[in-house]
């Protein structure tokens, strides 16, 4: 039997505590920040007592790993795992964000935290490591001469849109598309040298 915990408000409180928490870690980590957010701000906000709180999160740490994990634990499934758009597509597809759309979580969270070590920090590098692995692999399906560089550039370009596009409070990704669109282009059409070489033989004149 699950057992249950009183609230704040005194009501009685079953197994929906642990969502509850990681609901609010979800507004309140957005809207003001992680080090401003105490767990005594996150259990009022989630109706559970500290005590229900440290049963499903061992700490704060613990709690914003899991609040991270929770946003795209297939890593933009809803672009990569497209059948109805071929590799280009996919790739372009990644810089269809609404400019509404909050700073990127995992880059939030690593600037704000100040800790490589952190359980969160190092959830977010490996996210973000897993996007660029995401998008070398449809890179390599539209036959992208080398996939891994492609998509370095390709991250790099989301990850600088979604700041620039929070910092100046305009959207920068369709810049960011098209600069992806010309990369995408080139590094799958690129002539290889041999061709460059036959074609000097023939201007030399004889």
């Amino acid at each position: 039997m699950t057992e249950l915990e009183k609230g704040p408000t005194g009501r009685r409180r079953g197994r929906g505590a642990r969502e509850r928490i990681l609901g609010a870690s979800q507004q309140l980590f957005r809207e003001q920040g992680i080090n401003r957010t105490g767990m005594d701000q996150l259990c009022a906000a989630a109706e559970v007592s500290k005590r229900t709180a440290y049963q499903h999160f061992g700490g704060k740490d613990e709690l914003v790993a899991e609040y991270l994990r929770r946003f795209d634990p297939s890593v933009l499934s809803g672009v990569f795992d497209r059948t109805d758009l071929t590799p280009r597509e996919r790739l372009l597809a990644a810089f269809d964000v609404a400019p509404t759309t909050p700073l990127c979580p995992y880059i939030a969270t690593a600037v704000e935290l100040h800790d490589p070590e952190h359980p969160a920090s190092q959830y977010a590098r490996e996210y973000k490591m897993a996007v660029a692995v995401r998008l070398a692999d449809t890179a390599r399906e539209a036959g992208a001469a080398d996939p891994e560089q492609l998509g370095e550039q390709l991250a790099l370009l989301i990850d600088g849109a979604a700041a620039r596009t929070r910092v100046l409070n305009a959207d920068a990704f369709p810049t960011a598309a098209a600069i992806a669109a010309v990369l995408i282009d080139n590094a799958v059409s690129v002539v290889p040298d041999t061709v460059g070489d036959d074609r000097q033989r023939e201007e030399v004149p004889s």
